[in-house]
Protein backbone atom coordinates (compact mmCIF):
# COMPACT_ATOMS: atom_id res chain seq x y z
CA UNK A 1 0.00 0.00 0.00
CA UNK A 2 1.15 3.52 -0.78
CA UNK A 3 -0.07 6.75 0.77
CA UNK A 4 0.10 10.07 -1.07
CA UNK A 5 0.48 13.14 1.16
CA UNK A 6 -0.24 16.46 -0.56
CA UNK A 7 0.62 19.87 0.88
CA UNK A 8 -1.40 23.07 0.47
CA UNK A 9 -1.47 26.42 2.24
CA UNK A 10 -5.13 27.37 2.76
CA UNK A 11 -4.35 30.51 4.79
CA UNK A 12 -1.57 32.72 3.53
CA UNK A 13 -0.06 35.52 5.57
CA UNK A 14 1.91 37.16 2.76
CA UNK A 15 1.56 40.82 1.79
CA UNK A 16 -0.46 39.94 -1.30
CA UNK A 17 -2.40 37.01 0.17
CA UNK A 18 -0.78 34.53 -2.23
CA UNK A 19 1.56 31.59 -1.86
CA UNK A 20 4.17 31.50 -4.60
CA UNK A 21 3.99 27.71 -4.64
CA UNK A 22 0.23 27.52 -5.12
CA UNK A 23 0.50 26.34 -8.73
CA UNK A 24 2.95 23.53 -7.95
CA UNK A 25 2.27 20.02 -6.74
CA UNK A 26 3.91 19.28 -3.40
CA UNK A 27 3.37 15.60 -2.71
CA UNK A 28 5.22 12.72 -1.13
CA UNK A 29 4.60 9.01 -1.45
CA UNK A 30 5.07 6.78 1.60
CA UNK A 31 5.10 3.01 1.23
CA UNK A 32 3.37 1.08 3.99
CA UNK A 33 4.82 -2.27 4.94
CA UNK A 34 2.61 -5.33 4.84
CA UNK A 35 1.14 -6.65 8.03
CA UNK A 36 -1.97 -6.09 10.10
CA UNK A 37 -0.43 -3.46 12.41
CA UNK A 38 0.97 -1.36 9.54
CA UNK A 39 -2.22 -1.62 7.52
CA UNK A 40 -4.32 -0.68 10.57
CA UNK A 41 -2.13 2.39 11.11
CA UNK A 42 -2.55 3.34 7.43
CA UNK A 43 -6.33 2.96 7.70
CA UNK A 44 -6.30 5.21 10.78
CA UNK A 45 -4.30 7.87 8.91
CA UNK A 46 -6.57 7.63 5.87
CA UNK A 47 -9.70 8.02 7.99
CA UNK A 48 -8.89 11.70 8.65
CA UNK A 49 -8.36 12.51 4.92
CA UNK A 50 -6.53 15.74 5.82
CA UNK A 51 -4.51 17.30 8.62
CA UNK A 52 -4.28 20.99 9.50
CA UNK A 53 -1.51 23.02 11.09
CA UNK A 54 -1.68 26.70 12.09
CA UNK A 55 1.72 28.39 12.21
CA UNK A 56 0.30 31.24 14.31
CA UNK A 57 1.47 33.99 11.96
CA UNK A 58 -1.38 34.07 9.46
CA UNK A 59 -0.14 30.99 7.62
CA UNK A 60 -1.57 27.49 7.87
CA UNK A 61 -0.86 24.21 6.14
CA UNK A 62 -3.14 21.40 5.12
CA UNK A 63 -1.84 17.93 4.35
CA UNK A 64 -4.31 15.66 2.58
CA UNK A 65 -3.74 11.93 2.37
CA UNK A 66 -5.08 9.20 0.11
CA UNK A 67 -4.15 5.70 -0.98
CA UNK A 68 -2.64 5.30 -4.45
CA UNK A 69 -1.43 2.41 -6.55
CA UNK A 70 2.10 2.04 -7.88
CA UNK A 71 1.33 3.53 -11.29
CA UNK A 72 -0.28 6.66 -9.85
CA UNK A 73 2.51 6.96 -7.26
CA UNK A 74 5.11 7.06 -10.06
CA UNK A 75 3.22 9.86 -11.85
CA UNK A 76 2.92 11.86 -8.63
CA UNK A 77 6.62 11.45 -7.82
CA UNK A 78 7.54 12.71 -11.27
CA UNK A 79 5.24 15.77 -11.07
CA UNK A 80 5.94 16.71 -7.44
CA UNK A 81 8.24 19.56 -6.44
CA UNK A 82 9.03 17.84 -3.13
CA UNK A 83 7.36 18.80 0.12
CA UNK A 84 8.69 22.34 0.66
CA UNK A 85 10.76 21.29 3.67
CA UNK A 86 7.67 20.18 5.56
CA UNK A 87 8.52 16.46 5.55
CA UNK A 88 8.36 16.66 9.35
CA UNK A 89 4.59 17.05 9.04
CA UNK A 90 4.31 13.63 7.38
CA UNK A 91 6.56 12.12 10.04
CA UNK A 92 4.34 13.63 12.73
CA UNK A 93 1.16 12.34 11.10
CA UNK A 94 2.68 8.86 10.82
CA UNK A 95 3.90 8.90 14.45
CA UNK A 96 1.22 10.92 16.25
CA UNK A 97 -1.87 10.92 14.06
CA UNK A 98 -1.68 14.73 13.92
CA UNK A 99 0.74 17.50 13.00
CA UNK A 100 2.73 18.74 15.95
CA UNK A 101 6.20 20.12 16.37
CA UNK A 102 8.75 17.96 18.14
CA UNK A 103 9.92 19.26 21.48
CA UNK A 104 13.53 20.28 20.93
CA UNK A 105 14.43 20.05 24.63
Amino acid sequence: MKLCFTLSMPNVGSWNGKWTGANNLYAMIVSIRKGKAHEAKAAEILSAKSYYYNFGDGWSASVSVRAVDGKEAAKIKKASKGFCGYDWMIESIMSNGCIKIKNSL
